[in-house]
């Protein structure tokens, strides 16, 4: 049976409602009466006491907020009466933290099917990337794209363009009533590509030739072109990449050499096949010829790596959320938190991101750095990112969207408190600023936007292998080379968005399951994802890639 509502932390003031709770109705929990004088919707909190202007309000057990407005007992926060506060921290205000590792028995010796490669590192897919260092070259990345997808099988179904074509031949038969009747697609229209399309596929090994775009490289700062490298570095020597091909035009300020000195950074002994091709240098024929030739040769390499069975610890996992509800912190979030403390009393590595949604609980995150330094480290990016953001009036603060406040994320410390979730209890062993990759096991904080495709972006750049992205509202992102694992953090969006979602949470929400339970089941499903079960952002090629631009267009 669904409960009606639950208190995060004994020390909250706030209630949040698991269903529509009707005005006038009466709420008893935990030896106290509650008459709620307007409706509190599912997801959304109601004080347990009354509060004058000023007063704070507490959830997850820190301060996220204060009253705006008089509110009284039993009336929900919104954004009239409640604004937006979060408690000073510093390093120097660090306290002693220890941690209980959970009991991981049962995973000892678990292992998946990965692609091992020469510099020790374990992917958990095999792919051929195509990349263009300034945006002039995206067309002949899209020419590419269109005749490898088409010739080699990874192209998508022309599900929709099929449909264009019947009407288009109704049209033209002079058949607009049937036309209006035919009814849309009443389910799931998800591409069945990996069981279609892979028969056809020469290089069964190759799960992929993924096509980068974007819309930078030149014009900009000389910081965005040198990040920009680096990013690209970052994939290239990423354990799911087999192989690269560059385009170049040859003039912009992405530079050859500075991608390959950040490869070389990130990879001194690197030998994965690598080919630039320059279109000043000649033709556009000549350029795309010649790029067509060595990618080929290049894929036939890349087929000669074959998955084998390598330990789960060999996992790197990447926490994220977006398109966030009232259940993420209490359901989603959490468990992913569980799975990480897993990993990471397993001897494996998480990565928790998303310096915007961590916004209100800094001291806690300094307080579980392992070293002084990388306490201090972490809040120097801290304090330099939300600069910038007050800078252009755009502070954290007004980080949530207006769908996350619909849905009862009120000030932007409410949704970090519960994005906080994600990386559970354990310590954090290191910190590393945008396109930065550790060699640290454990978990770590990366530095990136809470934007869903800048994050996934750099989050890949980090080296995640596999991505878990809680969503309470549904959202279709996904990477390139990095598959992500979509995770509801209810029953309807599991149900509603069934060609979206991977996993639902919605029986910790139900109290079907308990988060151990359901953290278990998640587990299972990446390890076969890690394996080579596809995620719906996969079969959906929702390839998303978006460099962060830290600079300004010149």
């Amino acid at each position: 049976m669904l409960h009606k509502v639950l208190k995060v932390n004994s020390n909250d003031n706030v209630i949040v409602a698991l269903r529509d709770l009707a005005a006038g109705e009466v709420v008893d929990f935990e030896g106290e009466s509650y008459v709620l004088p307007y409706t509190v919707y599912a997801k959304h909190k109601f004080v347990t006491q009354d509060l004058a202007i000023g007063d704070a309000v507490m959830m997850y057990g820190v301060l996220v907020g204060r009253a705006s407005q008089p509110i009284k007992r039993g009336e929900p926060v919104t954004t009239y009466n409640l604004k937006h506060d979060s408690e000073p921290y510093s390093t120097a205000k660090r306290q002693p933290y220890s941690w209980t590792p959970p009991d991981v028995s049962k995973w000892v010796g678990r292992t998946f099917k990965g692609y091992r490669r020469s510099d020790g590192k374990v992917g958990t897919y095999n792919y051929w990337l195509v990349i263009p260092l300034v945006f002039c070259e995206n067309r002949n990345v899209l020419t590419l794209k269109d005749a490898f997808e088409r010739e080699l099988g990874y192209a998508q179904p022309d599900l929709y363009r099929d449909q264009v074509r019947e009407f288009l031949h109704l049209y033209q038969h002079g058949q607009m009533d049937v036309i209006k009747k035919i009814e849309p697609f009443a389910g799931v229209a998800t591409p069945k590509a990996d069981a279609s399309t892979t028969t056809k596929r020469p290089f069964k090994n190759v799960d992929g030739i993924k096509f980068l775009t974007h819309e930078g490289g030149c014009g900009g700062t000389r910081q965005d072109a040198h990040t920009l490298c680096s990013l690209f570095a970052s994939y290239a020597v990423h354990p799911n990449v087999a192989g690269i091909t560059v385009l170049s035009l040859g003039c912009q300020n992405s530079e050859e050499k500075i991608l390959m000195d950040e490869i070389h950074k990130r990879s001194p002994h690197f030998d994965k096949p690598l080919y630039i091709f320059e279109q000043q240098q000649g033709t556009e024929a000549q350029m795309m010829s010649m790029a067509i030739k060595q990618t080929f040769l290049g894929l036939i390499k890349a087929d000669q790596h074959e998955r084998e069975d390598v330990p789960i610890t060999e996992l790197v996992v990447g926490l994220k959320c977006g398109g966030s509800d009232g259940f993420s912190g209490i359901s989603a979030n959490p468990v992913l938190g569980q799975v990480s403390d897993i990993l990471v009393a397993l001897g494996g590595k998480t990565l928790l991101a998303e310096f915007p949604e961590l916004h209100g609980v800094e001291q806690e995150l300094l307080n579980r750095c392992v070293t002084e330094e990388k306490a201090a480290k972490f809040e120097r990016l801290m304090r330099d990112y939300s600069g910038k953001a007050d800078a252009v009036g755009s502070a954290f603060a007004f980080n949530p969207s207006p769908g996350n406040i619909k849905d009862g994320l009120i000030t932007d410390a409410i949704k970090s408190a519960g994005a906080a979730k994600k990386g559970g209890s354990a310590p954090i062993q290191d910190v590393t600023n945008y396109t930065e990759i550790s060699s640290e096991k454990g978990l770590q904080l990366v530095c990136t936007p809470g934007n869903d495709v800048e994050a996934t972006t750099g989050k890949t750049a980090a080296g995640a292998t596999v991505i878990l992205f809680t969503t309470g509202l549904g959202t279709p992102t996904g990477n390139p080379i990095c598959p992500v694992m979509k995770v509801a953090t209810n029953s309807t969006l599991a149900q509603k968005m069934s060609d979206v979602i991977d996993f639902d949470c919605g029986p910790v929400v139900t109290g079907e399951q308990t988060i151990q339970q359901n953290a278990d089941a998640l587990l299972e499903e990446i390890i076969q994802v890690a394996s080579g079960k596809l995620t719906h952002a996969q079969r959906l090629a929702q390839d998303d890639f978006i460099p962060w631009k830290r600079g300004v267009s010149l």
